[in-house]
C-alpha cells in the first residue's frame, strides 16, 4: 500500500519508446487512451498480454486510476482467446514504489469502510490466465502487493521488495500481510512489515518470494519466454492447474487433494488432454486447441 520515494521519483523521464507502446495499446483495446498503463501484446505468436505502468515521474506510484486500468486491460486479455498469459511490469527504477500517499492522505475511515476502499484492486489474483510480474528497481507498499497477487515473480538482480506502511502509520490492505507470511514465513514477514525493512532480490529468491533473478535488461524478455511457454499448453488446463496450486494456501491437505483429484479428473473431459497425452504416444509435439 505505501512508500514514495518523491526524490527518485523527481529524477526520472519518461521512456522514448513509450510513444510506440502506447500507439500499440489504444489500437489493441479499440480505441481506449490508457492514461497511466501501456498496453500490448508480446511474443513470436502475440500470445503473451503485456501491461506496463507507466506512471514514471511518481516511480509507478498505485492511484486509483491506474489500478482500474489495470483491471480493464486484464479483462480485455481473459476476454482474448489468442492470450494465454499475462505479463505485468513497470519500469528499470521502479515495478510500483507503493500507493500514491497524496490520493489516501485525507480519506476518512468513513470513506474507507463504506466504499471497501481497495477491493477491485484484487483483479490481479482473480484473473483465470497465468500473470508473471517482471520486477525491477521498487517494490514496495502496494507496488510489493500488487508483484504477489500475480503467479509468478521474476526478478532484475536490483529489485527491491518491502511492506514500509508502518513508517506512515498504517498497515499493507492489499494483502501484504497475507500472502508474504504465505510466501517466506512468519519471523521476515514480521520483520518486514514491522519494521518497514526491504529485501534485495537474491534474499526474496531464497526465501520463496521469487522464482528467478535475472540482470535488469534481461528480465522483461525472460518473463515474456516464460509467457510464451505457458501460452503453449492448454489454456483451459492451466486455468484449472493454476486454480489447484493457489487451492493449497485455502484448504488442508485432505480437502487439497480432493479437489486436485477432481481438477485432474476434469481434464479427462477435454479435447486437449486426449491430444497431450496421444502426442506423447506418437512421439510429436501436441496442438492444443483449448477445449
Amino acid at each position: 500500500m505505501a512508500f514514495l520515494c518523491r526524490r527518485a521519483a523527481s529524477l526520472l523521464k519518461p521512456s522514448g519508446a513509450a510513444p510506440a507502446l502506447l500507439s500499440a495499446a489504444r489500437l489493441y483495446s479499440s480505441g481506449a487512451q490508457y492514461e497511466y498503463i501501456l498496453v500490448e501484446k508480446r511474443g513470436e505468436k502475440k500470445d503473451v498480454g503485456f501491461i506496463q505502468l507507466n506512471r514514471p515521474k511518481a516511480l509507478n506510484a498505485l492511484c486509483d486510476g491506474l489500478m482500474k486500468e489495470v483491471g480493464e486491460a486484464l479483462n480485455a486479455f481473459e476476454a482474448d482467446g489468442d492470450v494465454g498469459a499475462i505479463v505485468i511490469t513497470g519500469s528499470d527504477r521502479a515495478f510500483a514504489a507503493g500507493a500514491d500517499i497524496k490520493e489516501m492522505q485525507n480519506r476518512t475511515f468513513q470513506e474507507c469502510y463504506s466504499g471497501n476502499f481497495l477491493a477491485h484492486w484484487d483483479r490481479v489474483s482473480t484473473v483465470k490466465k497465468p500473470v508473471i510480474a517482471a520486477v525491477n528497481g521498487f517494490a514496495l507498499g502496494g507496488g510489493c502487493e500488487l508483484a504477489m497477487m500475480c503467479d509468478i515473480i521474476y526478478a532484475g538482480e536490483k529489485a527491491q521488495f518491502g511492506q514500509p506502511e508502518i513508517l506512515l502509520g498504517t498497515i499493507p490492505g492489499s494483502g501484504g500481510t497475507q500472502r508474504l507470511t504465505r510466501a517466506v514465513g512468519k519471523s521476515l514477514t514480521m520483520e518486514m512489515v514491522l519494521t518497514g525493512n526491504r529485501i534485495d532480490a537474491q534474499e526474496a529468491k531464497q526465501s520463496g518470494l521469487v522464482s528467478k533473478v535475472y540482470p535488469v535488461d534481461q528480465v522483461v524478455s525472460e518473463a515474456i519466454k516464460c509467457g510464451e511457454k505457458i501460452a503453449a499448453n492448454s489454456k483451459i488446463v492451466s486455468a484449472m492447474a493454476k486454480e489447484a496450486v493457489n487451492a493449497a494456501f485455502e484448504l488442508s491437505l485432505t480437502e487439497g487433494n480432493r479437489l486436485e483429484k477432481r481438477l485432474f479428473h476434469s481434464t479427462f473431459a477435454t479435447d486437449d488432454r486426449k491430444e497431450g497425452m496421444t502426442a506423447f504416444v506418437e512421439k510429436r509435439k501436441a496442438s492444443f486447441q483449448d477445449k
